[in-house]
């Protein structure tokens, strides 16, 4: 049976063109970042660094780690020094990214619905913020974790992997203590949601683009947010598990 369901943030639950919002949040870190490197320097280490991060599998080093590993070689700053200075960023720049995004009103019913099923509810965001960056966003979208208990927030700081590697959907399965064939990945981006979590055994749901067809017979449904609660309503789940 399905026990717990994994939901993607970003164009899933929160309305959040990723492109626009990473324009937006590069210029923002880029000017904040302008007392210690120049602007185009610091960015391209960002970029680096977050490269480095998506491909390590190493179980012994959270992506922060290797986040910052890979940025005190790069720019010789010091990590002691440098993750301080960037709280003061995400208390006080980055809420000002919440204009870029959109609440979807189907995001809360269905996350409370999917408690109210007895699921345990994983927050499963591609793991390269800080969890206050993640905590704001859910907070935009409406399903803050202050109301909801659950049962896993992926952030840079408490995983070991990231999408669209298998191994970030192992360690969820792990965290979580279910099986692949007892859980199900709901989420937009093809190649880093719904790929990887099916190849691992997982069952799928992709959030499509109005009229959109799987491009690959992966994902068991797929559609909106209101079809998913409908086929929750419906019974969907426990015949995905007969």
């Amino acid at each position: 049976m399905i026990k717990a369901v994994l939901f993607d943030l970003d164009d899933t639950l929160l309305g959040n063109e990723v492109d626009t919002f990473m324009k937006q949040y590069f210029a923002l870190l880029g000017d904040y970042a302008r007392p210690y490197l120049d602007r185009q320097q610091f960015l391209a280490c960002l970029v680096q660094s977050t490269r480095a991060t998506i491909a390590n599998v190493d179980p012994a080093l959270s992506n922060a780690d290797v986040f910052w590993a890979t940025f005190e070689a790069l720019t010789h700053l010091r990590r002691a020094e440098m993750e301080p200075f960037f709280v003061g960023f995400y208390e006080r720049e980055f809420p000002r990214l919440r204009s870029a995004t959109r609440v979807r009103p189907e995001a809360e019913p269905l996350v409370s619905r999917a408690f109210e099923a007895g699921l345990q509810v994983v927050i499963a965001t591609n793991p390269l913020f800080p969890r206050t960056a993640i905590e704001q966003r859910l907070a935009w979208a409406g399903v803050p974790v202050d109301r909801y208990p659950y049962a896993l927030v992926t952030t840079y700081e408490n995983m070991h992997a990231a999408k669209p590697q298998p191994a970030y959907y192992r360690e969820i399965l792990d965290t979580i203590d279910v099986e692949p064939g007892e859980a199900i990945m709901v989420g937009d981006d093809w190649g880093n949601d719904i790929v990887p979590a099916a190849g691992l055994g997982l069952a799928t749901y992709w959030v499509a683009p109005d009229g959109a067809a799987p491009p690959a017979p992966l994902a068991r449904g797929h559609g909106s947010l209101a079809d998913l609660q409908r086929l929750l309503d419906d019974g969907w789940l426990e015949r995905l598990a007969s």
